[in-house]
């Protein structure tokens, strides 16, 4: 299955390789198939497909995925629009974080 990208280089995924212990989890409850089994071990491969929700995270064995879960990136961008400053993990600008 093919997927658009969501954002370019916004997303919170933190992904640990050694932590991964090959289970699959993420695999079966990423919907955007953020990721792909290589040699027994997950790699994020659409890394700009994620959307945030944390599945990934909450399903992970070996405690290898971290994901600032919630609205994805949109709450961002909206904030950002609005000129709200307190959410800087996903604007467009980000030295205005700063």
């Amino acid at each position: 299955m093919s997927w658009d990208r969501y954002l370019a280089n916004v997303v919170t995924l933190d992904y640990d390789e050694d932590k991964c212990i090959g289970c699959e989890m993420c695999i079966q409850v990423c919907a955007r198939e953020v990721f792909e089994m290589v040699d027994k071990k997950a790699r994020v491969v659409r890394r700009d497909n994620c959307i945030e929700c944390g599945a990934c995270a909450k399903n992970c064995l070996g405690n290898a995925i971290r994901v600032r879960a919630g609205v994805g990136c949109a709450a961002g961008i909206i904030k950002e629009a609005l000129g709200i400053r307190d959410d800087c993990c996903c604007v467009l600008n980000k030295e205005d974080c700063e």
